[in-house]
């Protein structure tokens, strides 16, 4: 799928990572599963699956499990259940056989590298607040450190399998560039923005360190979060710490390329960031409700930088990185696919519970 105009200069703005969600990169499919009963074939009850003869357990499991479902108003049905557990056995499963191929590759994580990861991630934080988020998400430190471990590992995998083996000329951005040159025509000015949320309502899904209840205390957070920033805080750290808006606070807050025209939508919006300067933030802007002017939130936006109109050139160095990162992206998506399959295809799995779905769908 061939991106806009304003696609390929998002993503160069838009790959900041947040390192709590680290630890759990490897397993973005772990969702919401139900734990009903059943007798794993050949596993025994607490084996789930085996590769190459490493059990995969149900505690191992249902410790994802509570940490995805933490807050959520509905449990799933059964057969959402059952779907999601061949989901996430089928991550584990292949996270283990990258796992076993990294040992055979003398490619496992060292405890030095673990070490860096956790300082990392402590390093906002108090010992009180760092245990506190650890108490949120069900995990102990043993918890983290593996998961650590486990994504390092994977990472350095599929860099020498794969990464490493992937080149993008310059032949191959200039031929991109000629064959998709209206993509890199903006119609209009481009504003790429961040943007810090919050909200009177808490939203169970957002983890962060403060959270609102009521409007007069959204308001006080709100005004406590622009003076962390008036006193020179990070603004990417704290929409990560303190946003309410989860799809996006782990990027910092990054809302990418809007359309001048888009952004004119929110007149007090517009208005406001119209007046700033690159790497400027606003005050506090509520959020209203057009039918009935009822405040629904408050908002800190940050202009990140603007892009005036006109075609972009292929010597113009964000051009070419763009498209480089898009070619890398593609072929390394492709390549992993296919290592998946090899890998996979070499090893010896056992899914005691994909055998069980099917005998019990047989008996009904």
């Amino acid at each position: 799928m061939l991106r806009e105009a304003s696609s390929w200069r998002t993503e160069l703005h838009s790959k900041k990572s947040s390192v709590w969600a680290a630890p759990l990169a490897a397993l973005t499919l772990l969702a919401a599963i139900g734990l009903a009963g059943c007798n794993n074939r050949g596993g025994g009850d607490d084996v789930m699956a085996r590769v190459n003869g490493h059990k995969i357990t149900r505690p191992e499991v249902e410790k994802y499990y509570k940490n995805q479902i933490a807050g959520s108003p509905q449990q799933p049905s059964d057969e959402q259940a059952d779907n999601l557990r061949l989901n996430i056995l089928r991550e584990l499963i292949n996270n283990e056989i990258l796992m076993q191929r990294a040992e055979k590759l003398g490619l496992l994580a060292t405890d030095e590298e673990v070490d860096s990861k956790v300082n990392a991630a402590k390093a906002p934080y108090s010992q009180e607040q760092f245990d506190a988020r650890l108490k949120e998400r069900g995990i102990t430190m043993d918890d983290f450190r593996r998961d650590l471990r486990r994504s390092i590992t994977i990472d350095k995998v599929i860099n020498k399998e794969i990464t490493s083996k992937i080149n993008v000329s310059d032949g191959d951005i200039s031929s991109y560039y000629n064959a998709h040159k209206a993509e890199f025509n903006l119609i209009e000015p481009q504003y790429h923005m961040a943007q810090i949320l919050v909200t009177p309502q808490p939203n169970p899904q957002v983890k962060n360190l403060q959270k609102a209840n009521n409007d007069a205390e959204a308001k006080k957070k709100i005004q406590q979060l622009v003076n962390r920033l008036d006193s020179g805080e990070d603004f990417a750290s704290v929409a990560m710490n303190y946003s309410e808006q989860p799809e996006i606070s782990p990027n910092g807050g990054d809302l990418g390329f809007i359309p001048e025209s888009s952004l004119k939508g929110d007149k007090l919006a517009f208005d406001a960031v119209a007046r700033l300067k690159p790497g400027q933030y606003t005050g506090v802007l509520p959020i209203v409700d057009p039918s009935n002017k009822q405040v629904l939130g408050y908002r800190i936006l940050k202009l990140i930088a603007k892009e005036s109109s006109g075609q972009r050139e292929l010597n113009d160095p964000r051009v070419q990185q763009a498209i480089r990162e898009q070619l890398r992206d593609g072929r390394e998506q492709l390549l992993k696919a296919a290592y998946y399959e090899s890998v996979r295809d070499k090893s010896s799995v056992e899914n005691y519970f994909a055998d069980d779905v099917l005998k019990r769908a047989g008996q009904k």
